[in-house]
Order: C-alpha cells, then sequence, then structure tokens
C-alpha cells in the first residue's frame, strides 16, 4: 500500500492486506434499502478514503424498473449531477460469502453538503436530535423473508411442507442455506440472534441482536445483502417482499424499540413504580406510534404489494391501536421489563429500508415525548374481532393513499426533511401510476370469459 493517507484510514489498509482483499464495494442506500455500489481494486482504497467516489444524483430519482421519477430534486433540476459517497471507515468490513472481497458504507454529499434526502444523513439527523435531549435510541430488527427456487420458470417455496413454524432441521432447510447465513453474519460481527421457519412454507426469521439506531440500520443493510447474495448463490431467491404470493403470508419486519441513558445503558421505558413497568417516556413514545401511524405507513410499507398484507387476521397491523403483548395491534408492548421494556411497532413490512423506518419510527416516538402524547387505553382481545370499525383508525390501505398521508403529516415533513419528502413521494407516484395502467391477470381471469 503506497497512498498518503491519513492515520484514520491505516488500521483498514493494514486490515486488507492481512486478510489478502484484492476488491472493495463503496455502498450507499438508496430510497428503497438498495446497496448502489461501485467497486475498487483494493491498492485503490486509500485515495477513496482520502476522497470519495462519485455517484450520479440522479440515482435517486429511478424506481425498481429504471425508470425516472420527475420532480425528485435530483435529476433534471441539477443538470443530472454527481454527488460524492465518502466511506465510514466504522461500517468496513470481509464479506465472507464473497473471496477477496469487502464492502464499506458511504455517506453522501453534494456540493460540499450533506446530501439531504439520503436515508443514512436522515436517521443521523433524527438520532442528532434525541442525543440533544440526552437519549440514546436502541433498536431492534425482526425480519421475515422467503426462499423461493425456480422449476420450469416458476418460482417455488424453498419448502413446500405446510405449518412447519419454529422448526430448524434438514426437512425445511435441506441444502442448510440459513445456517449459510448465520455463520456469515456471525463472522462479519453482525451478531445474529435466532432463526428459525415461520408459518408458511419455505419463509424463514432471522433476528439480529438491538443496538444503538445507525449500528443497527447499517447491520441491517448488510444482513439483508447476506441473505439475498448466498440465497442466490446457492440457486435460490431471497425475497423481503410483503406478499410474494397470494396463497401464501406476509413478510413483516418487526421494530423493536427503547431508549437508554447515554451514560449507564439504563433503559429508560421502564419504570418499577409503575403498574405496568411503563415510564411515562415509553407511553409518550407509544403515543407518537400511534399520533403519526397513518403519516408513517408509506415509509414502512413503501410498495403496491406491501398493502396486501395489511388485511385483517393476518397478524399485520389493521386497526390503529397498541396493546400489551398483542399481536392484532399497531404497536405491542412485548412483556419483558427492566433492560428488556420495548416498544414494538409491527407496521413495516421487509422490503422498507431500514435506515428510513428507524428515522421515521423514531421521529414519531420524539414527537410523543415532546408532546406527551397520551397513547390512550390499552386494547385487549382480537383487534381484528373486537375493534369498534367506525372510530378505531385503520393504516392506509394503498400506497397512493399512504403518501398522501405523508405528505399531510406536518410533524414527519419536518423531521424526516422536505427533499426527502419531494424525491420519495416523486418516485413512488411513479410506481403507482405505472401500476395503475397495468392490468393484471387476476383482472383478466376474473373478466375476460364472463364480459
Amino acid at each position: 500500500m503506497t497512498a498518503k493517507v491519513t492515520p484514520a484510514v491505516d488500521p483498514v489498509l493494514r486490515q486488507i492486506e492481512s486478510a489478502h482483499i484484492q476488491t472493495v464495494k463503496i455502498e450507499f442506500p438508496d430510497l428503497f434499502g438498495v446497496a448502489r455500489t461501485k467497486v475498487v481494486p483494493a491498492r485503490h482504497f486509500g485515495h477513496v478514503a482520502e476522497h470519495g467516489i462519485q455517484f450520479a444524483f440522479p440515482t435517486f430519482a429511478l424506481d425498481l424498473a429504471g425508470n425516472p421519477a420527475a420532480g425528485t430534486g435530483t435529476a433534471e433540476e441539477t443538470g443530472y449531477a454527481d454527488m460524492t459517497a465518502v466511506p465510514d471507515l466504522g461500517t468496513f468490513t470481509i464479506l465472507p460469502w464473497e473471496p477477496n472481497t469487502a464492502a464499506v458504507i458511504a455517506d453522501l454529499y453534494y456540493q460540499n453538503e450533506p446530501v439531504a434526502l439520503a436515508p443514512r444523513n436522515i436517521l443521523k439527523r433524527i438520532i442528532a436530535e434525541y442525543e440533544r435531549r440526552k437519549l440514546l435510541p436502541l433498536v431492534g430488527s425482526e425480519l421475515e423473508f422467503y426462499l423461493l427456487k425456480s422449476e420450469n420458470g416458476t418460482w417455488r417455496t424453498y419448502s413446500d411442507k405446510p405449518s412447519m413454524v419454529y422448526t430448524w432441521n434438514s426437512t425445511i432447510d435441506p441444502d442448510g442455506i440459513t445456517r449459510k447465513m448465520c455463520e456469515a453474519l456471525e463472522a462479519m460481527g453482525h451478531r445474529p440472534l435466532a432463526v428459525s421457519h415461520e408459518f408458511f412454507p419455505g419463509q424463514f426469521e432471522i433476528n439480529l441482536d438491538h443496538g444503538e439506531a445507525l449500528d443497527m440500520a447499517d447491520r441491517t443493510f448488510f444482513f439483508k445483502q447476506a441473505v439475498k447474495e448466498i440465497a442466490w448463490q446457492n440457486g435460490l431467491m431471497a425475497t423481503f417482499m410483503a406478499k410474494p404470493r397470494s396463497d401464501l403470508g406476509g413478510s413483516g419486519y418487526h421494530l423493536h424499540l427503547s431508549l437508554a441513558d447515554p451514560a449507564t445503558r439504563a433503559n429508560l421505558f421502564y419504570d418499577p413504580r409503575a403498574e405496568d413497568g411503563l415510564a411515562d417516556l415509553a407511553r409518550y413514545f407509544t403515543g407518537g406510534q400511534i399520533e403519526h401511524a397513518r403519516g408513517l405507513t408509506a415509509v414502512f410499507a413503501p410498495t403496491i404489494n406491501s398493502y396486501k398484507r395489511y388485511v385483517p387476521g393476518a397478524f399485520a397491523p389493521y386497526y390503529v391501536l397498541w396493546g400489551y403483548d398483542n399481536r392484532t395491534c399497531y404497536v405491542r408492548i412485548p412483556p419483558e421489563r427492566k433492560g428488556g421494556t420495548r416498544v414494538e411497532n409491527r407496521t413495516p413490512d421487509g422490503v422498507a429500508n431500514p435506515y428510513l423506518v428507524f428515522a421515521a419510527a423514531l421521529a414519531a416516538g420524539l414527537d410523543g415525548i415532546d408532546r406527551r402524547l397520551d397513547p390512550g387505553p390499552a386494547f385487549a382481545g382480537d383487534a381484528y374481532m373486537t375493534a369498534d370499525g367506525n372510530s378505531t383508525p385503520v393504516v392506509p390501505q394503498y400506497l397512493h393513499e399512504a403518501i398522501r398521508a405523508l405528505e399531510a403529516d406536518e410533524v414527519l415533513c419536518q423531521m424526516m426533511g422536505p427533499a426527502f419528502v419531494k424525491a420519495f413521494g416523486a418516485v413512488k407516484r411513479l410506481e403507482s401510476d405505472r401500476f395503475r395502467a397495468y392490468v393484471t391477470d387476476w383482472e383478466f381471469n376474473e373478466y375476460a370469459f364472463h364480459l
């Protein structure tokens, strides 16, 4: 290594040399949470660490089909300019599934200023608001996904046995794919806690140990890459889609949120004097989740497909309610107390961008704390069956409805930032409009013969 670098880069360069790394992937999450990447030879990484590397700013204007949305503020308005990706050396990690390869997450700058709509920058801003109040947000990621295999051009579930929930053996994972995933995650230091088969065939869940919000988002970003890439290397497709087939259940992204004292790490959601062990801080935080539930949904459920999951009886939120250890509610308070006291928001689905999900949930919680929002009484029983449908709010049922709800939520718009709301809304409206004009198989099968 002959590049002239600052001392902060030296340990990374030594790691590159000792591990015989030949290639380094410079990555950042786009609005979808997809890893947008440039690959550099290891000998060039010192220069990139010092000076950054260029990406096209209008990357943030693209949908997943490669269509550019107008009006994002990142494309035609800027002359399709470049932005600079500067590696955060603290995220440097060796990728066990790619030989002699490492990756690092970069922060984004445009005209020497942080890109306001970049998901990682948004989360940093929200965390800074908590730091100003001497609060440390902690988050846990609980993600479900499907493994699918292609047979004669059709994607079928990797495991085809019904109701294998809470099993993990060769009958549901004959090739040991989830073991390979967990071993890779452990080698990367991302601390998987548990893996199991979920209720529907081919559906799995891997839980990661909780941590500080930015670190947790980074680990989740790498986790999703590991799951998809290791599956693909083994002839499978992993998908975090909310509902990949009509006959399968949904895949959720359950957020576990708590606040700690930055100095002592004591859980501030726990109050031993309270009858239910919940501190007022936890109640106010929950009040923020309830208050902003409809506005949060576009970030939590960011695709057309996401809304196939929000149906009564699917163990996904429908009515905006909270309850103690109640999986039919929007917010569930798990039974653990003391250090395990936390708020679980069950609304996001697996495709949601972890940086944006954390930022939005924490923004809503902070508003609840600042305004001391009362979440109301806890709901008991089956919300799908017994909630008052006339008076209880329901989560948005379509992506375009959720976008309008986000844009109408002044607090979320301010905290997530107008640049983000503008770009996100433009890209998502394009997605919604494209689907609205698309004729599905269901429509043809339902109408063509009879009408």
